[in-house]
């Protein structure tokens, strides 16, 4: 990234003192466990809006995507336009109202309302443990990262990261995350933006850059040819999608119709806004059930910009370095060549902005799970809001201080850490999704087929990875199963249509469940307060 200024510092400093001012301001409003929760039901569509955006978009993210933009071009864009907007719609005017007038904290508690207390505990169980343990990935894989960016110890940004993020998260809960995700959002869509205006116009326009990035595909091709001529290997077909949003089933990326459509927008994105409690927090703690559908919309709105913002400063460059090594030092190498002294300073506030909106989000809601639907639900159920909100506070410590060992613990590790626990999380995103679906559409779901068609689909995404990884094919001398290299799309299909097989199936030889607990499939409450 090159070497920071006084005045890059500045602004990083500047937004630093910014957000822990936030946090402490809000935090003399926190009394109770509800308030520390769910911001005593008193956020405005426009912040919970806002948060929402900055939450999805973390820093390993804008690493990640650009560089994926880098190898794979403007398709990844889909894992925004079609990847969330739709499910936001449909959340927005469907499903989150619904959730806002039942009245819960979490998703887990929703299942235990609708079906039962065994469904309950095995989704809060899974949720716990991937927040958890992500706490420490994003940590470390950050810390990584600016490392590189601004040369700052991996230890060292642990630890200021952690302490900063578990202030304004211990003392002013969700209300403190929120409203802080605001200046990070702004931040972080004006700094990545600000790198998209300055980058195209060193180029000399939209048309130019594409020219420039053909030039570079073009050295790339060649290399490519040559490396194949030596080796006697078969010269590949050539391609260029790098202009390509629908790319066909037999791409060579991640990213063919087939999955982007049925894999991540049927099932992993819907799963995503609809059912996780990082995200769905947000909207249960809106003023009205009016506003939580319209924080949804908003951040919608506001989706349509991101893969603009994010994936342009991959093709970048692609545009000034065809020949990266490590695709993910795309974003980095941008900065480095393109920015101003200043610049870069707003650049390094927005990547710490995407870091500090994801870590807290997951920790706030980690807690969440862990106090209302372990504590409160098989520890102290008649605990008073005070007691609640010690326990919240606790909690938080306790992951936090888990997510810091975490990420020293597997500081030394050569594995992708961050994309195995995005893989990990996609073995029961699917599953999760298809039991949220069967008790909010239809009464006829009862509990019994709901965990066995739950603990069914995520038992089939986990064997269809086993039988599709390398070391298995090798030694069975199998095929592979899927042609692209990550197949998570695809073995969420699976997984997803193997629970509402098992679901529907037990629950067809199942005893109903009683009108109180079939109450709570949509429709079932009426607008105005939660119940």
């Amino acid at each position: 990234m090159g070497v920071l200024s006084w005045f890059d510092y500045a602004i990083v400093g500047l937004y630093l003192v910014a957000t822990m001012a936030i946090g402490m301001y809000v935090s003399a409003y926190i009394q109770t466990g509800r308030e520390f929760f769910l911001a005593g039901r008193t956020l405005p569509w426009w912040a919970v809006g806002l948060s929402l955006v900055a939450t999805d978009i973390g820093g390993t993210d804008l690493i990640g995507v650009g560089g994926a933009a880098y190898r794979y071009g403007f398709a990844v864009g889909n894992f925004e336009w079609i990847g969330c907007i739709p499910a936001m719609i449909v959340a927005a005017f469907v499903f989150i109202p619904h959730f806002w007038r039942c009245g819960i904290t979490t998703i887990p508690e929703y299942l235990e309302k609708r079906f039962n207390v065994g469904i309950r505990t095995a989704v809060a169980a899974c949720w716990v443990a991937f927040m958890a343990c992500n706490i420490g990935v994003m940590l470390l894989a950050s810390a990584k990262l600016m490392l590189v960016l601004a040369g700052w110890p991996v230890l060292w940004t642990i630890g200021l990261v952690a302490a900063m993020v578990l202030f304004y998260t211990w003392s002013g809960g969700l209300a403190a995350v929120v409203y802080t995700d605001v200046l990070q959002g702004i931040i972080m869509i004006a700094g990545c933006a600000a790198v998209v205006v300055i980058g195209v116009y060193q180029c000399g326009g939209i048309e130019p850059l594409k020219q420039q990035v053909e030039q570079s595909l073009a050295i790339q091709r060649a290399t490519v040819e040559l490396d194949a001529i030596e080796s006697a290997a078969p010269v590949p077909p050539p391609r260029n999608e790098h202009f390509t949003l629908v790319l066909p089933v037999d791409t060579p990326s991640p990213y063919p119709w087939t999955g982007i459509l049925f894999g991540l927008a049927f099932i992993i994105s819907p799963s995503y806004w609809i059912g996780n409690q990082a995200i769905v927090q947000r909207a249960l703690g809106a003023r009205s059930a009016y506003e939580a559908k319209a924080s949804y919309v908003w951040g919608a709105l506001l989706k349509n910009i991101i893969p603009i913002v994010i994936v342009i400063p991959g093709l970048l460059a692609l545009a000034r370095f065809p020949s990266l090594s490590d695709p993910d030092q795309a974003l980095p190498k941008v900065i480095g060549a393109m920015m101003p002294s200043g610049m870069k300073g707003v650049f390094l506030a927005a990547f710490l902005a995407a870091l500090m909106s994801s870590v807290d989000s997951y920790l706030n809601s980690a807690a969440t799970i862990v106090a209302n639907d372990f504590y409160l639900r098989f520890v102290r159920p008649n605990a008073d809001e005070r007691r609640m909100l010690q326990i919240g506070r606790l909690v938080t410590i306790v992951l936090m201080m888990w997510g810091v060992a975490f990420a020293i613990w597997f500081q030394a590790s050569d594995a992708g850490v961050y994309a195995v626990f995005q893989t990990l999380m996609s073995f029961f995103n699917g599953p999760a999704l298809a039991v949220l679906l069967a008790g909010l559409l239809t009464k006829q779901a009862t509990g019994r087929g709901a965990l066995i068609g739950f603990c069914g689909g995520v038992a089939t995404s986990v064997t269809l990875y086993l039988l599709n990884h390398e070391v298995v094919r090798t030694a069975f001398r199998w095929e592979p199963l899927f042609q692209i290299e990550d197949p998570f799309l695809y073995c969420s299909i699976w997984s997803f249509l193997m629970t509402v097989l098992l679901t529907a199936l037990v629950s067809y030889g199942s005893a109903a469940e009683s009108p109180e607990k079939q109450r709570y499939a949509l429709g079932g409450f009426k607008e105005g307060t939660p119940s």
